[in-house]
């Protein structure tokens, strides 16, 4: 087993014992991305070659001289007897929507591919004052606006590891496929409607929706400030509670970060899980839409591998003694995408307005007869067509005469949401739930170009995360088996406020219980062609 496959648990206690150099770690997993990545994403890529539709393409950009810097500066302290940190010397990937000061932050946008932060966010540079090693920045949906990362201006766009004619997910897409293949031990995401849970799942990943303020937001360039959450991205449950107990906290510079105390999430992580709750809803094992033909809500159940699955691991927890709840009721689920449509876009709308070639970034060039020919141009030019259509949405939905009638709306339908996630975790409650287990995702990974385009029934890959967003509640999705073309099934757990020890602890049971199981062994086909 190569260094880069190494869990960042196992990494971080070799390099703190001095069994392997920090140095070395960077070299494996700079080795592994020079073989499996393939050409980082470029403003103008000119054509997608057959060899590109090969590779995972995972990469905006390699800070492969500042990580070098960093892996030797852990070294140097292990070697003075200091303890470098949690993450000594683990590699990780950060979604280029985070600032990271003297390194391009793109959000994969061309009104910002000039653009260097001039600070670091807060996540980050708590990874960092940890030991971590930041390799680069990984791709994702310009701005977030997508689920498959096919949106970025910077192309070629990532690639399911499992399956490079397919996507890696979005809009973490870059993250997901930099993890699963070795390309860092760690990456930071974020999740807005499922960002993070959505491409863990179809790329075989740990991935983790923290309560919102769980995690601090400086540094996040926002899509949907309610929304918004920073979260990792691993190959293991232990891997994603060590990183989210050292991003995790109160921070002075966000005022939206919690103040709650954060617990050890390690020290429970093992502990059995006898006696606890966890429910199935059928409101997750199906797909609501609208019909625009007929103005009806319609509904599709999901794919019976997907069930099958999540009806295996209720049946895994069952066995390690978790009392399994059935016909949990959450009757405004299905509400979640259209109540997503509206807050997102008013407040994407809002976000995109500080975008417009005065302060920083693109500048469109030429003669221009006044400001507001600037910011004509200026966005025509580097906005792609999705941050184009959230704006003039948003401007629409957030207009005085329709605010009532869409947004005001979508604002009492987040609440009903939030509070049928209170009734079934209240304590006392008729479930009184621990968690609740859900499909991840309403599909395996879809292929490229199989989707894009359509931005209603893209949104509608969200559709069993994004609730989770509009509760503010905590969600893990953890990998589950595999479809029958080969490609990874997630599923989800979900719980109340702040409860993310818990949902660690029964998705590291239900790895410890499945850890036999010939799914378990399968590695990406990209890394067997390697060997």
């Amino acid at each position: 087993m190569d260094l880069c496959d190494l869990s960042a648990y196992q990494i971080a206690d070799l390099v703190r014992t001095r069994q392997v150099s920090a140095v070395e770690v960077l070299d494996s997993c700079l080795d592994r991305m020079r073989k499996v990545d393939g050409r980082p994403g470029r403003l103008s890529p000119g054509e997608i070659t057959p060899e590109d539709e090969e590779h995972i393409h995972a990469f905006i950009s390699c800070t492969e001289e500042m990580a070098r810097t960093q892996a030797e500066e852990v070294d140097e302290r292990v070697a003075q007897g200091q303890n470098p940190g949690s993450l000594a010397g683990v590699p990780i990937t950060v979604k280029d929507i985070f600032t990271v000061k003297g390194a391009s932050t793109t959000a994969a946008s061309r009104i910002l591919s000039n653009y260097k932060a001039p600070y670091t966010a807060t996540p980050v540079q708590r990874a960092l004052d940890a030991g971590a090693v930041v390799l680069g920045k990984v791709n994702l949906d310009e701005f977030t606006y997508g689920s498959s990362n096919e949106s970025s201006a910077f192309q070629p766009a990532p690639r399911n590891p499992w399956d490079t004619s397919r996507v890696a997910g979005g809009s973490s897409g870059g993250s997901a496929a930099a993890v699963a293949v070795g390309e860092g031990a760690l990456s930071l995401g974020t999740d807005t409607g499922g960002s993070v849970r959505q491409p863990a799942s179809f790329c075989g990943t740990v991935g983790v929706k923290p309560t919102y303020g769980r995690v601090s937001r400086y540094g996040l360039i926002a899509f949907g400030s309610s929304l918004d959450c920073p979260g990792p991205l691993a190959r293991s449950v232990t891997d994603a509670a060590l990183f989210l107990q050292t991003i995790a906290g109160r921070d002075r510079l966000d005022n939206t970060a919690a103040t709650v105390p954060v617990p050890n999430y390690l020290a429970e992580l093992e502990k059995d899980i006898k006696g606890m709750r966890i429910g199935l809803s059928e409101e997750f094992f199906r797909v609501t839409f609208f019909d625009a033909e007929t103005a009806e809500l319609h509904q599709e159940p999901i794919p019976e591998e997907i069930r099958n699955a999540v009806m295996a691991a209720a049946g895994n927890l069952a066995q390690l003694g978790a009392d399994i709840v059935m016909d949990v009721p959450l009757p405004h689920t299905k509400y979640g995408i259209p109540t997503y449509f509206v807050i997102s876009r008013v407040e994407a709308s809002s976000n995109l307005l500080r975008y417009d070639g005065v302060k920083y970034g693109y500048r469109s060039e030429g003669n221009l007869d006044d400001l507001r020919e600037l910011y004509r141009k200026t966005r025509g030019q580097a906005f792609g067509e999705q941050p184009k259509l959230r704006m003039l949405m948003g401007m629409y939905l957030s207009a005085a005469q329709f605010e009532e009638q869409y947004y005001q709306k979508a604002l009492r339908a987040r609440a009903l949401i939030r509070s049928d996630f209170e009734d079934i975790f209240a304590p006392g409650g008729d479930y009184a739930l621990d968690a609740l287990l859900t499909p991840t995702t309403p599909s395996t990974a879809f292929p490229i170009g199989g989707v894009y385009g359509d931005s209603v029934l893209m949104q509608y890959s969200d559709q069993l995360t994004v609730t989770a967003n509009h509760a503010g509640i905590p969600g893990l999705s953890i990998p589950a088996g595999f479809d029958g073309d080969g490609l990874p099934i997630g599923v989800q757990l979900l719980g109340p406020d702040f409860s993310e020890g818990k949902l660690f602890r029964i998705g590291r049971a239900y790895e410890r219980v499945t850890e036999e199981e010939e799914w378990r062994q399968r590695r990406p086909p990209i890394l067997e062609e390697i060997s």
